[in-house]
């Protein structure tokens, strides 16, 4: 769970109670740089009490607007889980609900010495005055004690790309770090971007160092931005792909095709979550599930 991200999404409008409670149910799932998020649709229904149809429409209306963009998937006993990453720098550019901090405060009236008093101010029954705000008041956000953890791991995350980068290309350390930590506030996650570090690192073993670039210069020039659009394309494709396939495996079931007998259990439990067949059609197509 990541409090910054959490607290970032519930500061923000998403235009309905459903978008607002999938994306805190997501955001309640995100590491800090909002990536992370490993959860099939049918476990945020059933943790939301929400409809099928609801977030599954939910969810592309997040996939297509930037708010969420997927960045892999994990095998799962139905075949596979799509990760998601919540785009931080398009949730922060949404309206906030923060209120007025000139709101009046609520008045007791007059005490019995004349004076009135602020709430949560009056004398206890010890005779010791209470807290200006209490608890549990609406502006009184609980925050993470420290960013000590939060810190560790991005250095961990640039340790790992300073390491992936050739070894005879390194330079200005201190510039590289700077250059990371501004493209993981602007989207990219670290993952991508280590990725990044790797691909070119392939695409460029046994160029003599005068056609190689020294990382203070990549780093700054944004050139692994090349490889984390050609990567998101890749996985794009794989998806269009994937949703092709399964859409024929649909209509091998509706059309009880003899093929039916090569569907998986996994393919099978697949094609329900995504909505394409009912339980009845897969009965009918005799596909176990």
């Amino acid at each position: 769970m990541s409090w910054k991200v959490a607290n970032l999404c519930a500061e923000r409008r998403f235009g309905s109670p459903v978008r607002k409670q999938i994306i805190m149910f997501l955001a309640d799932k995100a590491s800090d740089d909002g990536s992370g998020i490993w959860c099939s649709k049918g476990t945020v229904q059933r943790h939301t009490e929400l409809g099928e149809s609801t977030v599954k429409r939910t969810i592309t209306e997040f996939l297509r607007e930037g708010l969420l963009v997927e960045t892999g998937r994990r095998p799962c006993k139905n075949g596979y889980t799509v990760i998601y990453r919540i785009v931080l720098g398009v949730v922060n550019a949404l309206e906030t609900i923060s209120e007025p901090d000139d709101e009046p405060e609520f008045s007791t009236g007059p005490t019995a010495d004349g004076v009135p008093h602020d709430p949560g101010t009056g004398s206890a029954p010890d005779g010791v005055p209470g807290p200006e705000r209490t608890p549990n008041h609406p502006k009184t956000i609980q925050k993470p004690p420290t960013r000590a953890d939060t810190r560790e791991a991005e250095d961990r995350d640039f340790e790992k790309a300073w390491a992936a980068y050739p070894p005879d290309r390194r330079r200005n350390k201190t510039t590289c770090r700077q250059q990371f930590e501004r493209a993981i506030e602007d989207g990219t996650t670290a993952e991508e971007f280590i990725c990044a570090v790797n691909a070119y690192a392939t695409e460029t073993e046994g160029y003599t160092r005068s056609k190689v670039c020294f990382s203070d210069n990549w780093f700054r020039e944004s050139r692994w931005q090349r490889f984390v659009e050609e990567a998101r394309e890749a996985q794009i494709d794989a998806a269009e792909l994937e949703g092709k396939h399964f859409r024929q495996l649909a209509g091998w079931v509706r059309e009880r095709n003899w093929m039916c007998q090569h569907i998986s259990r996994n393919q099978a439990g697949e094609l329900l979550l995504r909505g394409l067949v009912s339980e009845p059609e897969l009965r009918r197509a005799e596909v176990a599930w």
